[in-house]
């Protein structure tokens, strides 16, 4: 089951975000989120009441930005990051978003052929993105359709 993302969530997903990434989100980065930024939109996903995944939005407009996206990693290649990208995706199409864009640290392989599955493209490079080490992402883009 996806849900939203409520402060009560925050523990495990801060103990998933440590897991997950170099340069984690702090409790008061997804507390902002949850509680004050308007555009935000955070999702968790659960498995028999486990936290096993989330993904943040943001929506401004025809746009939709993926701010971050993560699954458990004894959850991983098994289809449930799918699952997040299927129902992130619908959720842009359903506020008749005309495209979604995120970043991605250029040495994950694995995230940007996900991406790329779903129609992603490479479209820049955002120069020293990471603040832990300084990693150049690659700005990738997807488009969804919008207004008819």
């Amino acid at each position: 089951m996806i849900r939203k993302m409520c402060v009560e969530d925050l523990d495990v997903v801060l103990k998933l975000e440590q897991q997950l990434f170099s340069s984690c989100w702090t409790y008061d980065m997804f507390y902002q989120e949850i509680t004050s930024n308007e555009f935000a939109q955070l999702f968790v996903y659960e498995v028999e009441g486990e936290i096993i995944g989330y993904y943040g939005l943001w929506v401004l407009y025809e746009q939709a930005q993926i701010t971050t996206i993560g699954i458990k990693p004894s959850f991983q290649g098994k289809g449930f990051s799918k699952v997040l990208m299927d129902d992130l995706i619908q959720k842009a199409i359903d506020v008749e978003c005309e495209f979604i864009s995120l970043e991605v640290r250029i040495s994950n392989f694995k995230a940007i052929q996900l991406y790329k599955n779903y129609g992603f493209e490479i479209v820049n490079i955002r120069k020293n993105y990471y603040q832990d080490n300084y990693e150049d992402a690659y700005l990738m883009v997807k488009a969804i359709g919008g207004l008819s």
